[in-house]
């Protein structure tokens, strides 16, 4: 099923970006289901979706299977191309190295985001890899989408998790 905003939100801008973080946001809330950190993602192209997709490296025992990884390996395969110009990847929490350098190498022009990654951003938190100039490509960035929502939805899990783990008294 292809999701599309609706046609006041196709224009570029913050109404879009929320509209495709909420549907990002989908993604991580079923991935947290499954018991994996709850991130999601989406790549979108011309206003259309091209893959969704959450973390999985628990389950696929992939530590590469992050949620970024996913929609780039589903969006290539869409495109039938490892190059993504003129797509938009967006992510509930601010990408790793790794996931960065995959976003380059696979020449994506946008990135959203949702929440901060204080401990492994690699976008405006650690590192700046996307914006530096020091590597062949660059990516225009939005961060802070809906980003409370999202990192109190990582918060809320994690919480959760450390009280699952915890002896009943």
């Amino acid at each position: 099923m292809i999701i599309s905003p609706s046609a006041n939100q196709l224009h570029k801008g913050p109404d879009t970006d929320i509209f495709w973080m909420q549907q990002a946001l989908q993604q991580a809330k079923e991935g947290g289901c499954k018991g994996e950190v709850p991130i999601g993602a989406l790549l979108v192209k011309d206003g259309k979706l091209l893959a969704k997709g959450a973390n999985n490296p628990i389950s696929s025992n992939d530590p590469t299977a992050h949620a970024e990884i996913v929609v780039l390996r589903k969006g290539a395969a869409v495109l039938q191309n490892y190059r993504l110009p003129g797509t938009t990847l967006y992510v509930t929490l601010e990408p790793c190295i790794m996931c960065m350098g995959a976003m380059i190498q696979a020449r994506v022009e946008r990135l959203v985001y949702g929440a901060s990654d204080p401990k492994s951003g690699a976008v405006s938190s650690k590192y700046s890899i996307a914006t530096d100039g020091l590597l062949n490509h660059n990516i225009a960035v939005t961060g802070a989408v809906l980003q409370e929502e999202c990192g109190d939805y990582l918060r809320s899990f994690f919480r959760n998790r450390r009280l699952k783990k915890s002896p009943h008294i």
